[in-house]
């Protein structure tokens, strides 16, 4: 009887000192050890008159009920997290937006707080539509490792659909070691507690690696702002996801400068002819990685691009025999292209044209594995001297290619759309214009000896 005939009282946890009202409630026994703020729960109301501290009593006192119900029940990221959902969709139904009750309470006109209170007229005080009006439902509050997992399954679901296996694994990798990074530096912390303070360890542990005081630098400042902007990626669309979107970002500007960023030099021409073409320099290679060098150095195509081709995209019948680099729609079987400039067709000159006569199918041992391919043909050629200088690399034959169209004085738009770059214009059509292509490859192709195919 005691518990209702207070839940009955219209000034119930209701306090005046001065002339103002305050909210004073006792914390139930059984929760003090688990509530911070002790025995008891005291709020100023900064207000004199009785109506509006009543209506903003009622809103700490949902806030603390829903507060005391999740404590009771224990700590459950993912019962949290479609509480607070479904708290969003109640108080859409009823034409509010969602705030948390401090939200309410700081940017809320009164007109609309009283709009809010009228809604829940005569519903129990434990109601959840009570709880969803007046923002009473905390949002869920992960701990980083959870939700990175909600952000792999939920959060980017849609960025990742069409990507193939391979390249989904590597994109969860890279996300993976960096939120690694962080929780072997700070702790696995709840995302609401992540502080700026946190953000910077992190930052000055790449920074050390980037820039140290003595010593080389053993990480890129790519790789350092490739890490920071996963979490700062992560804070941002978590916090969306959860429909909190103007969290501040503990991770916002913390990058680093890259005034010097590394390009990979291009083989000289002559090395190319002499060296890679060379009978027997690429003998004791299987046939497909074989024929995805020696189609590289004459197309210009990324590796992986190269692996990934199909019967579907090689057209040798054509009256330009070509290639087209696209991306795989096979819900099955899907597969992303780096950029949308990436999409588009290759004539084939020289050896190119022969290894695709010899795999018009393309190279299916290499397909969705393209880090083995570039793992084994960097050692072959690390091995067998292939590179000019320790600087090279296997896709420095991709700048080969782009330097040679540029030596040979081809036009620059047309060089763009070969190397699958961006250009600010509509693309060249096709047809009549793909021999036009043709015609200019064949200013570069390289003599190569039928045998090396």
């Amino acid at each position: 009887m005691g518990r209702r005939r207070e839940e009955q009282d219209p000034d119930r946890f209701l306090r005046v000192r001065g002339s103002h009202f305050h909210y004073y409630r006792r914390v139930p026994k059984e929760l003090r050890d688990l509530d911070e703020r002790g025995e008891f729960v005291r709020r100023a109301l900064d207000t004199i008159d009785r109506s509006k501290a009543r209506t903003a009593r009622d809103l700490h006192e949902a806030a603390d009920n829903a507060l005391w119900s999740s404590l009771m029940v224990g700590d459950n990221p993912q019962a949290a997290r479609i509480r607070y959902q479904r708290a969003i969709k109640r108080a859409e139904a009823l034409g509010f937006v969602y705030r948390p009750l401090a939200d309410i309470l700081i940017a809320e006109p009164l007109d609309t707080i009283l709009q809010r209170v009228e809604a829940t007229i005569g519903k129990p005080h434990s109601s959840p539509l009570i709880d969803a009006v007046s923002g009473a439902v905390a949002p869920p509050d992960d701990k980083i490792s959870k939700a990175l997992q909600l952000y792999f399954t939920d959060i980017a679901r849609d960025e990742i659909r069409s990507k193939s296996p391979d390249q989904r694994k590597r994109w969860k990798a890279k996300r993976q070691m960096s939120v690694d990074v962080f929780i072997a530096l700070v702790g696995d912390k709840r995302m609401g507690e992540i502080t700026r303070d946190n953000a910077r360890t992190v930052h000055k542990y790449w920074l050390d690696r980037i820039a140290p005081e003595k010593g080389r630098a053993d990480r890129s400042a790519s790789t350092g702002n490739r890490n920071m902007g996963n979490l700062r990626s992560l804070y941002a669309d978590y916090y969306r996801h959860i429909g909190l979107p103007e969290q501040k970002n503990p991770f916002a500007d913390l990058s680093f400068s890259d005034k010097s960023k590394r390009s990979r030099p291009p083989f000289p021409t002559d090395w190319i002819r002499d060296k890679i073409f060379a009978p027997g320099a690429l003998a004791t290679l299987n046939d497909e990685a074989r024929g995805i060098v020696l189609a590289f150095a004459e197309t210009g195509a990324r590796p992986s691009e190269l692996a990934n081709l199909h019967a579907g995209v090689i057209h040798l019948d054509h009256e330009v025999p070509h290639i087209s680099i696209e991306p795989r729609d096979d819900p099955d079987d899907p597969r992303e292209i780096k950029t949308a400039s990436s999409v588009r067709k290759v004539p084939l000159i020289g050896v190119a044209l022969e290894v695709f006569k010899k795999h018009p199918k393309g190279f299916p041992r290499y397909k969705d594995r393209e880090a083995s391919l570039s793992a084994l043909l960097n050692k072959h050629f690390e091995t067998h001297g292939l590179f000019p200088t320790d600087k090279h690399t296997v896709y420095s034959l991709r700048h080969s290619f782009e330097d040679r169209m540029k030596n040979a004085r081809l036009d620059e738009e047309l060089r763009r759309m070969l190397m699958g770059h961006t250009i600010d214009r509509p693309k060249y059509g096709e047809g009549g214009e793909m021999k036009m292509w043709q015609e200019e490859l064949m200013k570069i192709v390289l003599p190569f000896d039928p045998a090396i195919v």
